[in-house]
């Protein structure tokens, strides 16, 4: 640690501890799922794979996440590491599967950000009637990152203003979503709807209804719905009650995001019908400008501004756990030192916030010059990233506390059932996934890459990059690599605190 990294007292500078409350944790998890965006993106695509089940799809693809989210509660109430699945599973099956899982992480961050701010300023023009310059590739793109350098500076800023900017942006979504949920409902109820409305039934939250190849499709796009809700558990050194208000934080989330996902869904398919979203399906996002002009009439734009504001909200919260798993990473020694500098002034990683967000836009920008289609495709491959990091977590959950699931029935399921069995639906949705990219008329290129589809030769691509770096880094710098596996210390199981 250098000297301008010391504290004035003359200690190494760290994360500002309480800087933040447990209704403040939960939505900024909440915000980094971009409720709004993520039912834009995925409702259509859902709807023409399962039809009127939409919403049970949605209610199945929360059981994996539910899981997961109890295996990041019990392993930060032992080890409150912003690195999160890096630092946990490093702890538990060894640095060379922890290095993976905080490259898996971290390279989330790069591919979704740069989309996520595009869709914020594209519905935000909309939102305004500045439709032209949508179609204005430069200017989009240069908002968009005008937009992430913007969003950055908040973050380094510091994670109360992070907090705060947060608060604002998610009572403005949700009041949105409820104005739109319920007007929709109520024309499809009215028959004011100008499609061919359907009245809800209890029925469509069979995940079940429309067979098991189309709930497979559905929970895929189901789980990218759900991704983000452990930005909570990364800001775990930055939050009060840290051994268990992050991690409570992540499981309301899920919790919240289930009713809110099944309401919309609920809502969207009454009033616009499956003919009508299955049609559409290719559309994505840009489905809910349509819907929002037909439901809303001349108040389009609260829908719009919906999407907007949840896209920037997440678009902000989405580089919390890249930057907090880098700074986890080289603070150990798995990446360079300079990662691991925290500004004196604000106490933030202002160094790996603002690295992730450089190559969140390079990656942006050349994936854009490809094609459209291309950058659609980068997210694609976000399933592979997610399902893997996200079941490494729930392993390690398990190998972690293994010596102490049979003290008592709660142990059991909660620490290992529950955990290993989330695994192991993601562990599928993984191989799934793997086994669709593979073809590239699943793709929305529609070509192939090395005789693959496009998501899966970026997903192959990103982790074979992860590898080399892996071992680069293991034979420039092997501090890291002599940490050996352990268990959890009784006393921080059934107390609270930081792991040794």
């Amino acid at each position: 640690m250098t000297a301008e990294d010391a504290a004035p007292t003359g200690r190494p500078v760290e994360l500002k501890h309480n800087a933040i409350g447990f209704l403040d944790a939960l939505v900024i998890g909440l915000n980094s799922t971009s409720p709004a965006y993520s039912l834009a993106a995925v409702i259509g695509p859902i709807v023409a794979l399962v039809g009127i089940y939409a919403p049970g799809v949605m209610l199945a693809s929360f059981v994996p996440m539910l899981l997961i989210a109890s295996s990041f509660y019990y392993l930060n109430r032992v080890d409150q590491d912003c690195g999160t699945t890096f630092s946990w599973v490093t702890r538990a099956m060894g640095p060379w599967a922890g290095w993976l899982g905080g490259w898996a992480i971290a390279m989330t961050g790069v591919l979704v950000v740069g989309s996520l701010a595009d869709v914020a300023v594209s519905f935000a023009l909309l939102a305004f009637g500045l439709d032209s310059w949508v179609d204005n590739t430069f200017v989009r793109q240069l908002l968009t990152v005008v937009l992430i350098v913007v969003m950055t500076a908040v973050c380094v800023i510091g994670t109360e203003l992070s907090a705060h900017v947060q608060n604002v942006l998610i009572l403005a979504q949700v009041a949105c979503l409820l104005v739109f949920v319920s007007v929709a409902l109520y024309s499809a109820y009215n028959g004011t709807s100008k499609y061919d409305a359907v009245d809800p039934a209890f029925s469509w939250l069979n995940p079940f209804g429309a067979g098991g190849a189309a709930l497979t499709g559905g929970l895929l796009l189901g789980v990218f719905a759900y991704w983000g809700w452990e930005s909570a558990v990364n800001l775990t050194e930055e939050v009060k009650d840290s051994a268990t208000a992050p991690g409570r934080a992540g499981l309301w989330s899920t919790v919240i995001l289930l009713v809110s996902y099944v309401s919309v869904a609920f809502a969207v398919v009454a009033y616009a019908g499956p003919a009508f979203l299955a049609d559409n399906a290719d559309e994505e996002e840009f489905i809910f400008a349509q819907l929002a002009t037909d439901v809303m009439g001349g108040w389009d734009w609260v829908l719009l501004l919906a999407v907007s504001t949840s896209a920037i909200a997440s678009t902000q919260t989405t580089i919390i756990p890249a930057s907090r798993t880098a700074l986890s990473m080289a603070r150990r020694g798995a990446l360079p030192k300079h990662y691991a500098h925290i500004s004196p002034r604000f106490r933030t990683p202002d160094v790996s916030t603002w690295w992730v967000a450089a190559i969140a836009i390079a990656w942006y920008l050349v994936v854009s010059q490809i094609s459209s289609n291309a950058l659609f495709d980068s997210l694609t491959a976000l399933s592979l990233l997610i399902a893997f990091y996200y079941a490494l977590t729930g392993v390690a959950c398990v190998v972690y506390y293994r010596r102490h699931l049979l003290e008592s029935v709660h142990n059991f399921l909660m620490i290992g059932v529950g955990p290993l069995v989330g695994a192991g639906l993601l562990t599928w949705l993984l191989v799934r996934s793997v086994m669709d990219m593979s073809d590239p008329e699943n793709s929305y290129s529609g070509t192939s890459w090395f005789g693959l589809g496009p998501p899966l030769v970026i997903g192959i691509g990103i982790a074979l990059t992860g590898v080399l770096a892996m071992i680069a880094r293991r034979l420039w710098a092997p501090a890291y690599w002599q940490e050996r596996p352990g268990v959890a210390d009784p006393e921080l199981v059934h107390g609270h605190g930081k792991g040794a």
